[in-house]
């Protein structure tokens, strides 16, 4: 389903363009981009609240990382703008938990110098651990349920309404609204255990 408030020519045919981008052209890349950019940095901008303060990444760098990587899927066969847009989502995810990995990693080559046990908490508890923590209960979640992650990973990290999930993946409303519940109620048990 096409949003109404896309702009310019392609306003009520993003689906058409979207499918025509494994053409390669320049333009309908660049008109996808101009129609797009608003929701996709919209959802680069709530992924970024959920991050700590001072994250190295901007809500703009994550939304071009994003378009560029997806923009490089040869083989993905886009189905509608609630399908990029979800991948987009699922993309985005992807960028951040590599960042939160890389800066871990990072942090493990550096020298050893002496805190304050409140400053090691502070190290210990950022955000960078949260999203990998959360990473990973997604990842065994999916284990459980592969369809209930996916439907989180469409609604936590990508944005979407429980109707565009339900228009995606060929659901109805109230199994995607089940299956929300079920992953919720999963996810709380395990990241608070």
């Amino acid at each position: 389903m096409d949003r109404p408030n896309a702009i310019g020519p392609l306003a009520g045919n993003i689906t058409h363009w979207l499918q025509q981008l494994d053409d390669g052209q320049g333009a309908t890349v660049n008109e996808l981009f101009a129609a797009l950019y608003g929701e996709l940095k919209r959802n680069a901008k709530s992924q970024m609240r959920k991050e700590y303060a001072g994250h190295t990444l901007s809500a703009t760098a994550l939304t071009h990382e994003a378009w560029f990587r997806l923009t490089e899927q040869t083989r993905t066969q886009w189905e509608s703008r609630s399908h990029f847009l979800g991948m987009a989502s699922i993309m985005m995810r992807r960028i951040l938990v590599n960042h939160a990995i890389a800066k871990q990693a990072i942090k493990r080559d550096v020298p050893l110098v002496s805190l304050t046990l409140t400053e090691a908490q502070q190290v210990a508890g950022g955000a960078g651990a949260e999203v990998v923590k959360v990473h990973d209960a997604l990842l065994a979640f999916e284990a459980v349920d592969s369809r209930a992650a996916k439907v989180v990973e469409l609604k936590f990290f990508g944005g979407l309404e429980n109707e565009e999930i339900a228009e995606l993946m060929g659901l109805s409303v109230a199994t995607v609204k089940r299956d929300w519940s079920l992953a919720r109620a999963w996810l709380h048990r395990a990241l608070s255990g």
